[in-house]
């Protein structure tokens, strides 16, 4: 039986619950609300607090902050929103997950489709010799990988592109989006939105999944002030009472 199905209540879940009933082509963003929601501290969380509160910068040394980031990621587990979307995925209603996220979460709770617009920890290059090492698996380890070629650092898109945009999945996040006819706005501020935002189907229905303030405040049909786990239990309790 589908996660979402029977829903009757009348209130912003069931509101959800229809919506998600009467879509066949979703998309989903993401931000860092959805792996706090599992426990994990984010990229930027660590980049900010080692660097002294500024950005990564070339030149840096990144080995001070990389180990513990990945230490924090290898010991939590996806949240039950990462795999609430992976069932999305599973029924065939869920077009892909677009997300700023670069913990790969989506990917180890079962997701297929997911555009990691700033990178990830799966794309990953040497920087002496360029030669890539692609797959989040590389970096659970004791030690920082080194390349089997010539021995120089392997980097993590987000680090060897300075915090770029990844391109590929900036092309999968707008294909998605623009034939999307549901858009779940999940734990997101929409960082880097400009870079597929405008792409959107206009007459999708927007749904903002947030327990604070953001930019889609404006623009959500729907706003439930919750944090996003919380939301996603609700929908399952309710499926388990109505059968």
């Amino acid at each position: 039986m589908s996660f979402f199905k029977g829903d009757q209540s009348v209130d912003q879940i069931q509101q959800l619950s229809a919506y998600i009933a009467q879509s066949s082509r979703i998309v989903a963003t993401t931000g860092a609300g959805i792996s706090v929601a599992g426990g994990g501290v984010t990229y930027g969380q660590m980049i900010f607090s080692s660097r002294g509160g500024r950005m990564w910068r070339p030149g840096d040394d990144y080995s001070s902050f990389l180990p513990t980031y990945l230490e924090t990621m290898f010991s939590y587990e996806p949240s039950y929103s990462h795999y609430a979307l992976q069932d999305l995925e599973a029924e065939g209603k869920l077009l892909g997950v677009i997300t700023t996220n670069v913990d790969c979460m989506h990917t180890i709770a079962g997701s297929k489709n997911v555009a990691e617009i700033q990178g990830s920890l799966q794309v990953n290059c040497c920087a002496e010799c360029g030669r890539h090492y692609d797959g989040y698996e590389i970096w659970n380890q004791e030690d920082l990988p080194r390349c089997e070629s010539c021995g120089g650092t392997i980097l993590p898109w987000p680090l060897y592109s300075h915090i770029g945009l990844w391109e590929e999945d900036v092309r999968k996040a707008r294909q998605w989006i623009s034939g999307a006819d549901l858009i779940l706005a999940i734990g997101t501020r929409g960082n880097y939105g400009d870079a597929y935002w405008g792409y959107r189907n206009r007459n999708a229905v927007i749904v903002q999944i947030n327990p604070g303030h953001t930019g889609f405040d404006r623009v959500a049909n729907l706003n439930i002030r919750e944090a996003c786990d919380d939301v996603f239990k609700k929908l399952k309790e309710r499926r388990d009472v109505n059968g």
